[in-house]
């Protein structure tokens, strides 16, 4: 196992996606005639810019890359929690004819059979196609989760048990069967949709643009790289460090282990949509000119201020391309607001960097540093 990220912004989901397998060198390590399944994230019927569902592009981009490098045994596999009609999100989230173009089977796991498999908290049912995959490649949305805080990686693996499980697994609390879950089904490939995943629940509706796609081998370092760029302390993830008990793999990386491939987009977000709890966090900001990477860096450090009910105490922040070479009365976001008062460097930086910052401002106002 590689333990190494890659990072990849921009705005053609499929492109990105074949440059960032062809940087690992993915067709490499895939074993030669293998069985390939593709598990998205079809949580229900929504399209993928409410930031809920796995982009189909990405999806595209990796069944391109598969065919380019000679493999044929490629299909995608879903089941959408309880209550959804898989077929329903198939269709809606644009798989349907993504699979008739390229000649690949959709199997909903709804109507697969299931095994009862051995893992550290006892047996767990798991959907037969999935286990039987030999190359399993995890395709989840980084989105917040109104149970879970964070869901990515290991939870996506949560599509591949029976619903009768999956009601099972609230009954046990999520995070002990999630964890082993992963550690047992052990995806070979994590390629994550960060193009605008939901602020903070599974279901999306407040879509937050950053325009990137990372992947990784080890699924609980994805998880724990991904809390850092939507400000969550992984630490406070209690499946991440159950995974790694579990030998799912490890929570540890270091800056030599991200690998970006190139810089986030001069898109001006300004351009973007946001709405709900976004829209409502924009006011506390001045924005100019501000890429989507960093912006809604930005926009996840505030939403874990306003959980923290400590939005008021801000001073001017300020983000985007205009405020360049401008002095600056307040805290400064990104390479770009090199000039105020107190500047967070970076291009973008994450999330979990911004709210260091922010707090450690909002103590020293308050007269507790």
């Amino acid at each position: 196992m590689e333990r190494k990220i890659y990072v990849n912004y921009g705005s053609d989901a499929r492109l990105m996606t074949i440059a960032l397998l062809e940087a690992a060198n993915i067709s490499e390590r895939i074993p030669k005639d293998a069985n390939i399944g593709l598990k998205p994230n079809l949580v229900l019927d929504s399209p993928a810019s409410q930031g809920a569902t796995t982009h189909p592009e990405i999806a595209e981009g990796v069944i391109q890359y598969l065919q380019m490098h000679g493999f044929k045994k490629i299909f995608i596999m879903e089941s959408s929690w309880v209550g959804a009609s898989t077929d329903r999100a198939f269709l809606t989230c644009g798989y349907s004819e993504l699979c008739k173009r390229y000649h690949i089977p959709f199997y909903d796991l709804k109507k697969d059979e299931t095994i009862q498999i051995k893992t550290p908290i006892g047996p767990l049912s798991i959907c037969k196609r999935a286990w039987e995959a030999d190359y399993l490649i995890n395709l989840p949305v980084l989105k917040g989760h109104c149970q879970t805080v964070m869901t990515c990686a290991l939870k996506n693996c949560k599509g591949c048990i029976p619903d009768r499980e999956k009601r099972r697994f609230h009954a046990l609390g999520l995070h002990k069967p999630i964890a082993a879950l992963a550690a047992t089904l052990r995806p070979a490939l994590t390629i994550v949709d960060s193009i605008c995943g939901d602020l903070d629940f599974e279901e999306g509706g407040n879509p937050i643009q950053t325009q990137r796609i990372f992947m990784g081998e080890d699924p609980v370092q994805v998880d724990t790289y991904g809390c850092s760029l939507i400000g969550v302390d992984p630490q406070k993830i209690e499946y991440l460090a159950l995974a790694q008990e579990f030998g799912a793999g490890s929570m540890d990386y270091t800056p030599e282990d991200i690998i970006l491939l190139n810089s986030p987009l001069n898109d001006h977000s300004e351009g973007k949509i946001y709405h709900g709890k976004a829209e409502y966090l924009a006011a506390f900001v001045q924005q100019d000119q501000a890429c989507s990477a960093c912006y809604g860096s930005l926009i996840h450090a505030l939403y874990r201020l306003q959980q923290q009910d400590q939005l008021q105490k801000l001073p001017h922040i300020y983000i985007g391309q205009g405020w360049r070479g401008k002095t600056l009365n307040g805290i400064g976001v990104g390479r770009c607001c090199a000039g105020a008062e107190l500047h967070i460097n970076g291009c973008p930086p994450s999330a979990q960097e911004i709210l260091r910052v922010l707090q450690e401002w909002i103590q020293k106002d308050e007269g507790k540093l």
